[in-house]
């Protein structure tokens, strides 16, 4: 009776281990628990709402369908993109943790006041990761100033 109950308690307690394990442990890019919605977004950057993407350093939020669960932040870094995700990378979502971009140069976390850089994705010093932002792909046509996000 005692092996039978001492197997089923390590049994047990391996199944809640593996169970937090898997829904908030680490992946490559971000915590287990990071919400893997489609990405599918096309922005003309010819139209108002799109302008500060035409300028080094400009960024917008993108929240329309298809941008994942909490949407976009998108900068324009010289020639080229940053695409990140609004869900920080860190921790299990909440009602606290979208990221915002903050003072135009860095990006926070308001759970745990974690930054990054905003033009790298890269952690300041002091932040509590060493994950950045969730990035995704991108495909951008000059002359037609068409900005297609994907994932």
């Amino acid at each position: 009776m005692k092996k039978t109950f001492s197997i089923l308690s390590i049994f047990t307690l391996l199944i809640f281990s593996g169970l937090y394990i898997n829904s908030c442990g680490s992946r490559e890019d971000t915590v287990n628990c990071f919400p893997n919605n489609p990405i599918n977004v096309s922005l003309n950057l010819n139209l108002p709402g799109y302008n500060a993407l035409n300028y080094d350093n400009g960024w917008i939020y993108v929240n329309e369908q298809q941008s994942g669960s909490r949407g976009l932040i998108v900068v324009r870094v010289g020639d080229s993109f940053k695409v990140y995700d609004r869900n920080a990378p860190h921790i299990c979502p909440d009602t606290n943790t979208t990221l915002e971009v903050k003072d135009n140069i860095a990006i926070l976390c308001p759970k745990d006041n974690t930054k990054w850089i905003l033009r790298t994705g890269q952690p300041e010093s002091g932040s509590k990761t060493s994950l950045p932002p969730k990035t995704y792909p991108y495909n951008y046509d000059p002359m037609t100033k068409v900005l297609n996000i994907y994932y």
